[in-house]
């Protein structure tokens, strides 16, 4: 497996868009409720999710990247790690493994599975129609709605990055869970991020 993003595509303005940001938060929040003692993550990106673990609390931070130029602490790829097994308390992988092919998924999915202590947590491009509601009203509790429309699934096409997404044609929800569960994952919840509709989070238990 080659690396396939060039590190400048993570400068500020490409990269970091409010929608993400919105996803660093999920990713943050969710990994801190697992409360683990050590975490490693799958892909250093623009290490903003590894840079407020290593500051801002006493978690040990490990990353694992396929990209030698963003110097991670392990150079490898997800789906063969040179890492025994049960070494990471917790085991993230966020916005990775569509960049692998589908073929690919399952035997990623063993591998986060074989070096995770306990917990895995994932997220996944999920394409489709988006519609939400978010009102606010003073004294009242916020009501927010939304609903990911995938009727009408179109063919995928490798873009140079992504070689699948949830909700295309031939890569529906249903499908990605039956990996999970076939990798032996508890699927403890999952969801899609309102403020971030591209990006459907999974928090899996070994």
């Amino acid at each position: 497996m080659e690396k396939q993003i060039d590190k400048k595509e993570y400068n500020f303005s490409k990269y970091c868009k409010q929608e993400r940001w919105s996803s660093y938060w999920h990713q943050i929040d969710e990994v801190l409720k697992c409360n683990p003692k050590s975490v490693l993550e799958i892909g250093v990106g623009d290490k903003v999710f590894g840079d407020y673990i290593k500051n801002n609390t006493n978690i040990k931070y490990f990353c694992l990247d396929i990209a030698e130029d963003l110097n991670p602490d392990i150079v490898g790829s997800v789906d063969n790690m040179p890492i025994e097994n049960n070494t990471y308390d917790l085991v993230c992988a966020f916005e990775i493994l569509e960049h692998l092919p589908f073929e690919k998924f399952k035997k990623s999915l063993d591998e986060l599975h074989r070096v995770s202590k306990k917990d895995v947590i994932i997220s996944l491009p999920h394409w489709g129609r988006h519609f939400s509601i978010d009102i606010r009203i003073p004294y009242f509790k916020n009501f927010s709605w939304q609903y990911k429309c995938n009727f009408f699934p179109i063919k995928h096409k490798f873009n140079g990055q992504h070689y699948w997404e949830i909700g295309k044609k031939d890569y529906s929800l249903k499908k990605v869970k039956r990996k999970f569960k076939k990798a032996k994952f508890k699927i403890v919840k999952d969801y899609i991020a309102f403020k971030s509709p591209y990006h459907h989070f999974f928090v899996l238990k070994k």
